[in-house]
């Protein structure tokens, strides 16, 4: 079942998504993600960190590759960076390969070697 319905004491019906709803509202986004990018940076870095575990490392290599093809820089093996709020997409990445305990969200100010991927992310 895709979706539950609940009816309302003023006879109105609530339609909600079962999880396996969700997941398929998920598939069938998930090929045409692209994260839209403001008119003017708000100078803040959005970071995803992950430490996935060996038996789930088909959904590690496809969360990398997703994370490239929406346009992420790799920071480090399993840290990747990018300029822009996308904090609703990744939301759906991790949903979609079911490893939200092993990945993180981090929104930071500044980084030491920020210029580089000001550079790489033509912000300057």
């Amino acid at each position: 079942q895709l979706i539950n319905m609940k009816e309302s004491k003023d006879g109105s019906i609530k339609m909600i998504l079962t999880e396996r709803g969700r997941k398929r509202v998920i598939l069938y986004n998930f090929d045409q993600m692209v994260i839209s990018k403001p008119n003017k940076w708000n100078k803040k870095w959005h970071i995803i960190t992950f430490d996935i575990p060996e038996n789930l490392k088909k959904a590690r290599n496809a969360l990398r590759t997703k994370l490239k093809d929406l346009g992420f820089l790799k920071y480090q093996k399993s840290i990747f960076i990018y300029p822009y709020e996308c904090k609703n997409e990744i939301d759906f990445v991790i949903e979609f390969f079911d490893i939200r305990p092993y990945v993180r969200y981090i929104v930071a100010e500044n980084l030491d070697n920020e210029l580089d991927f000001k550079k790489r992310f033509e912000l300057l």
